[in-house]
């Protein structure tokens, strides 16, 4: 099935389509400067591509975790051990769930260690749940840095170790990365370099906009052009977006992240003794009240993963609406009785068709999930070895197999 992703667009105003299918194969890297898109354009893939396959965000500033309210992601506070993280995204591959790693609030270090864990726990997760799934890092280059810094080097190769993985080995496993970076100097060369598709946005340093030149196919007049692109506006490349350059709008979002007001506000109207009384008064009687209780823990995994297990049941298809920035969720439900006729259908003609019985299980299932998610049919509740016994029981009454 190929899906379009519409991501706004061309300088001609005609659409601007992401091959969403082909993006599952080859990934993509977004480069750009603080302010000129990223984060939009990476909120517009996502809530375009929501409805189509399953996804994943590691999220340093917790931005996207409104797109739980919206779009059904499963919020993962990054605040637990390794271990429970690791655990949770076996969870979250197993149940075809989509979810957002909340790293707001952890230090640096501790933040490289939490998204090592997580995207180890998705490359790791076993072969019957290597379903399609796409995985979105905002700034990438915290979490593949170029050269060692101020981190220790236990936390730097973990979590360049699991970006890796995720860019030169993930494609086999269902994985796709789509990574962001405000500077391809930042980003470590050997997880760049397994991006075949790009979307470059304004950038002001020479060696940037030559390297993002360079990927482009554009010559170095040309690479002018990265420097005096306005906010939202992106160079796109690549076989999922075009064979050729092609200037990019990015087009409006549903949801909004958790960024400071940005614009001119007008300043207060007060006095200067005013504002002094203000910054001055009781200053001994605050500093003597007691600190503030401690924020509450996160919730506890056992309870993540059944809220997982559960999201995953109720999960509904997102589908287009009639304009490019209108989303239309499908409120209503299938009867119970009607998900199982539509899981019966799925496996007996799956049965029936040719050479099915020389597949392995892991392939049957993963095109079982495939289907039921194109057609709708909830499907969490069948897990491999149902499966196995509602396919054979469709071969047997098909063909008469004992």
């Amino acid at each position: 099935m190929t899906v379009a992703v519409d991501l706004g667009t061309t300088h001609n105003g005609e659409p601007a389509e992401l091959d969403l299918e082909e993006l599952l194969s080859t990934r993509l890297l977004v480069q750009g400067n603080s302010g000129s898109g990223k984060s939009h354009l990476l909120r517009r893939l996502l809530e375009r591509s929501a409805g189509h396959v399953q996804q994943a965000i590691v999220d340093p500033e917790g931005d996207f975790v409104t797109l739980a309210e919206r779009y059904g992601h499963v919020v993962v506070d990054a605040n637990r051990t390794p271990a429970e993280l690791t655990r949770i995204a076996g969870r979250i591959r197993q149940h075809r769930a989509s979810a957002v790693l909340n790293l707001e609030g952890l230090d640096a270090e501790v933040q490289m260690l939490c998204a090592a864990a997580f995207l180890n726990g998705l490359f790791e997760a076993d072969r019957a749940h290597w379903f399609p799934m796409l995985i979105a890092v905002d700034e990438a280059h915290l979490f593949a840095p170029s050269m060692s810094g101020e981190h220790s080097d236990e936390a730097r190769k973990a979590s360049l170790g699991a970006m890796t993985n995720l860019m030169c080995r993930g494609r086999k496993r269902g994985l796709a990365g789509v990574i962001a970076t405000q500077r391809l100097a930042k980003l470590a060369k050997n997880v760049a370099a397994e991006a075949s598709n790009f979307l470059m946005g304004r950038t002001f340093l020479d060696i940037d906009m030559q390297r993002a030149a360079d990927l482009l196919g554009m010559d170095r007049r040309q690479a002018e052009r990265i420097r005096d692109l306005q906010r939202g506006h992106f160079l796109g490349l690549g076989p999922a977006i075009s064979r050729r350059p092609v200037a990019v709008h990015i087009g409006n979002v549903r949801t909004g992240g958790k960024n400071a007001a940005e614009g001119l506000m007008p300043l207060p109207e007060a006095s200067s003794e005013d504002l002094e009384a203000l910054l001055h008064s009781e200053l001994a009687e605050e500093a003597a009240k007691p600190a503030p209780p401690p924020p509450p823990p996160p919730k506890p995994a056992a309870d993540l993963e059944q809220a997982i297990s559960a999201r995953a049941a109720e999960r509904v298809p997102e589908t287009g609406g009639d304009t490019p920035d209108d989303y239309v969720r499908e409120e209503t439900a299938a009867a119970p009785q009607d998900n199982e006729a539509a899981l019966t259908r799925i496996i007996t003609d799956m049965a029936a068709e040719e050479g099915a019985t020389f597949q392995s299980s892991a392939t049957l299932f993963r095109d079982f999930a495939q289907r039921c998610r194109q057609q709708g049919a909830p499907s969490a509740h069948v897990d491999m070895l149902e499966f196995r016994r509602l396919f054979a029981n469709a071969r047997a009454q098909l063909f008469g197999e004992s």
